[in-house]
């Protein structure tokens, strides 16, 4: 959530920045802001005033009654007895007011940084980085669903029998190749610096509100409406709000964690051949990284995000390629992300499988995750995250890319971790 202090200020820096993201209405949004906010100190000072008199007041008839001066004691205290009644009216007043202004604040999403590309849609993202060279397949090469099928490792009807579409069930060497790449992708994690952390699958709606899937994506999160819980839609959102309400210390920076965590989302209008087999579910596993930094350390800390992303990725030998994301087709919260994508030669398209990411102050402010700076300053620390990484585009790359006439080979890094080479 930016800060009303920084939108008064930088007024018109915020409306550029939200004209790089196409936000429409955006001037009437940011006026809207400013005046609510006026209206806010006003109140401030209006219950201020009523609160500081009402203190004097209370002396000076302290005063009187020690003199003696009974009556013009009596005479105040009817005017304190105002008073406290206008304060009171002044705060709840003064409280709808601040509800009303942090709602309008949560509309606004985060400015892009002035490195992101101008922009509309996906086709508007910047390739910045393409690796490895696309492998050329037998002539009876197959999308990952029939080899799924063929080699009765992902049952899709299955899950729809259980649960519903998008809910896949993996089967035996499926299930083993599934659990080693979480396995895989810890270790390398781990290796970097990054402390593992096991959070709940399920958040409360602060959690949501301090990453900023809230109120953003509520339509994609699944809700459970007795409790007012959210299962999770990645393990950003857990981690991150580890720091909720907390005030850090500059020698605690940076705070590296990763985490293993299903996700849940509901993928709402989501139709048509692209959302096959794995290429769009709504349950499936991911491995995060989140990072809580210095500001002046954090986009020296991104590059590193994609660096280590990128390590795993030529560890599993696919050809992958990074995009820098215009402000049309950036995350509400971001300032700036990097997406990786895997090309699927059967399919032969490129699938997303990560997005790191950058967010400055933006869920910090509304975190309330601070640091004390060496001046003994309270400071919002910056937030990132990356999945590294998402499984089922992964192992869809993974399953296409690999396949031979004889089967399914398993990348040489994974062999440990699996316990075969070859699913067949």
């Amino acid at each position: 959530m930016l800060q009303v202090p920084f939108i008064r200020e930088h007024k018109e820096l915020v409306l550029i920045g939200l004209a790089k993201r196409n936000f429409k209405n955006a001037t009437a949004l940011i006026e809207k802001i400013l005046a609510t906010d006026e209206l806010r100190r006003t109140t401030q000072t209006e219950l201020d005033n009523a609160l500081a008199e009402s203190n004097a007041l209370s002396k000076e008839i302290g005063q009187l009654m020690k003199s003696g001066e009974k009556q013009k004691a009596e005479d105040l205290k009817l005017k304190t007895i105002q008073l406290r009644e206008s304060s009171k009216e002044l705060t709840e007043k003064l409280n709808n007011i601040t509800d009303t202004l942090n709602e309008l604040l949560y509309l606004v999403p985060n400015i892009p940084s002035e490195k992101v590309p101008f922009g509309k849609t996906p086709e508007d993202n910047e390739v910045v980085f393409e690796h490895g060279s696309i492998p050329t397949l037998h002539k009876n090469a197959v999308p990952h669903w029939e080899l799924a099928k063929k080699y009765d490792i992902i049952d899709f009807d299955l899950g729809n029998k259980i649960t519903g579409a998008g809910f896949p069930v993996y089967k035996g060497k499926g299930a083993r190749l599934q659990r080693a790449l979480i396995n895989y992708f810890i270790d390398k994690n781990a290796a970097a610096g990054y402390i593992e952390i096991l959070p709940p699958f399920v958040v409360n709606e602060a959690s949501g509100f301090g990453t900023g899937q809230l109120p953003d994506k509520e339509g994609q999160m699944y809700r459970c409406e007795i409790d007012n819980l959210y299962l999770i839609p990645t393990a950003e959102v857990p981690v991150t709000n580890l720091y909720r309400d907390v005030l850090l210390k500059e020698s605690d920076l940076p705070i590296l964690n990763t985490a293993y965590t299903p996700c849940f989302r509901r993928e709402a209008g989501s139709y048509g051949a692209h959302v096959r087999g794995l290429n769009r579910l709504h349950q499936f596993d991911k491995v995060e990284i989140v990072r809580i930094e210095h500001p002046s350390k954090s986009y020296e800390a991104l590059e590193g995000m994609v660096e280590h992303v990128k390590d795993i990725l030529n560890e599993l030998k696919l050809p992958y390629r990074i995009l820098k994301l215009c402000g049309g087709d950036m995350g509400f919260t971001s300032a700036l992300t990097y997406d990786f994508e895997v090309f699927s030669t059967a399919q032969d398209k490129w699938l997303e499988i990560s997005s790191v990411s950058n967010f400055e102050t933006f869920q910090a402010n509304r975190l309330k995750l601070r640091f004390k700076n060496s001046e003994g300053k309270n400071e919002l620390a910056h937030t990132l995250n990356g999945s590294s990484l998402a499984l089922p585009r992964v192992l869809a790359g993974l399953l296409e890319n690999y396949q031979t006439e004889d089967g399914i080979k398993i990348p040489e890094v994974l062999i440990p971790y699996c316990g075969f080479d070859i699913i067949n």
